[in-house]
């Protein structure tokens, strides 16, 4: 009877496995960046993705590096002296903490930023993100509590914690998107 008991608890554990993961599967265009994830980090590593956050947070949604490749993130902070018309110098030390922070984490799929001889200055310039986004309705977009794509957190509700499943959008003043 126990060994019965224990295969029927295998099967269900496997059945719901094998349907979690279709289920997953089946939701081709939904998107994890894994830098926030709750995963084990040192000390050193949380201290860093802590100051990334503080740093360009401050001003903006901190972007998962996975986003932009290597070469978009070595130029974004190369040129924090004209950071989208802001001046946003850092500390030396800061500054070379972050942009080894980005470009370690960067993407190295040609899928998500791939732009030809092309170095992206912004997530929304890069292929993957206009193919996810193509289907937005600008005024969704443009409008006061949106104003831009570059506000990933007005729809995204979990895009702090790198998940962009498209079962947690929500467009202010327009509701969930499926």
């Amino acid at each position: 009877m126990r060994k019965l008991l224990n295969l029927s608890v295998a099967a269900l554990l496997l059945a719901g496995g094998v349907y979690l993961y279709a289920e997953d599967e089946h939701e081709e265009h939904e998107h994890h960046a894994s830098s926030f994830v709750a995963k084990p980090m040192s000390k050193q590593e949380k201290a860093t993705v802590l100051l990334y956050q503080k740093e360009c947070g401050a001003c903006h949604f901190a972007y998962q590096p996975e986003f932009l490749p290597k070469r978009s993130w070595d130029k974004t902070m190369n040129s924090l002296n004209n950071h989208f018309g802001t001046d946003a110098t850092l500390d030396p030390s800061d500054h070379k903490t972050i942009q080894n922070y980005l470009v370690s984490h960067a993407s190295k799929n040609d899928r998500m930023t791939g732009m030809g001889g092309e170095i992206a200055m912004r997530i929304s310039e890069t292929p993957n993100f206009k193919h996810e986004h193509r289907e937005i309705p600008k005024k969704m977009v443009t409008q006061a509590d949106v104003k831009s794509f570059a506000n990933c957190a007005s729809c995204h509700t979990k895009a702090a914690s790198g998940s962009y499943r498209e079962r947690e959008i929500r467009i202010p003043n327009y509701g969930s998107w499926e």
